[in-house]
Formats: C-alpha cells, structure tokens, sequence
C-alpha cells in the first residue's frame, strides 16, 4: 500500500427519525436526544444526535471508497485508539467523513490499517468527532 489511501464521502443529512432510532437500538433515550421540547430548554437549544451515532456511520460513510482502492476483501472493525467528539451534530445536519490510511502493520492474517477519520459538519468549522479507527482487513 504505497499510495495514500484517503476518501471524502458524500453528505448525508441525520434526522431526528435516526436518532430515535439510534435510541431505541441502544437504550439510550436521554432527553437531549430524543425530546426537542426539553432538549430546546437547554444550552444546546434542541436536541442532538448521540455521539455515538455518527461514530457508527464511519464505516458506511467509508466502505464503498475503502473497497474501491484495497479491492474486495474482508473488512473488520478492530477498534478505536483515539476518539473526541468535538461539536454535537443536531437534527438536519449534514455530515461527511474525511478519512485516510496513518499506517499499516502486517498481521498474521491480514493487514491492520490505523486511519484518521474526521466527521464533518456542513457549515461548521470544528467537526463533529476525530478517531483513529482501527479496520482489520483478512485475507
């Protein structure tokens, strides 16, 4: 992998549909999240996405660009070195990954890419989050 290995995906837009269901999925139904009554009470002035939720969407908001530049293979979440959620991502926001390979190491069967994965905010200059993620991927 002597190339750079790097993609932007396309924006896509969360709603509050997706976080009530990232809150059902999870169990996770604090009211900032899922009440825009209370929620607008607060300092964030309305509800906002779970962090976790756009930390779930790298791997769709990246896969298809992965895929295109390693070939078909497979590809494992391993892990997360690093992670900050930075700015909340709020209903109608859009989002988009900018990611690329830091590092590979060989493992015994197959590769494990370190990649820097930032989550953009359409309009926003601070991202929503930054990690260091971690694909294994087999051969």
């Amino acid at each position: 992998m002597a190339e750079q290995i790097s993609g932007k995906s396309e924006w896509i837009e969360i709603s509050q549909e997706q976080i009530n269901q990232f809150a059902d999925a999870t169990g996770d139904h604090q009211y900032i999240h899922v009440s825009p009554e209370r929620a607008a009470k607060t300092k964030f002035g309305g509800p906002v996405a779970h962090g976790f939720l756009s930390l779930s969407l790298i791997p769709h908001l990246m896969m298809e660009a992965l895929v295109d530049q390693i070939g078909q293979s497979t590809v494992l979440n391993y892990g997360v070195n690093r992670l900050r959620f930075i700015l909340p991502v709020r209903p109608r926001n859009s989002i988009r990954l900018n990611w690329s390979v830091a590092c590979t190491e060989q493992k015994k069967n197959g590769l494990l890419l370190t990649i820097d994965a930032i989550i953009e905010i359409k309009g926003e200059k601070k991202p929503a989050l930054i990690a260091e993620w971690l694909v294994y991927i087999i051969d």
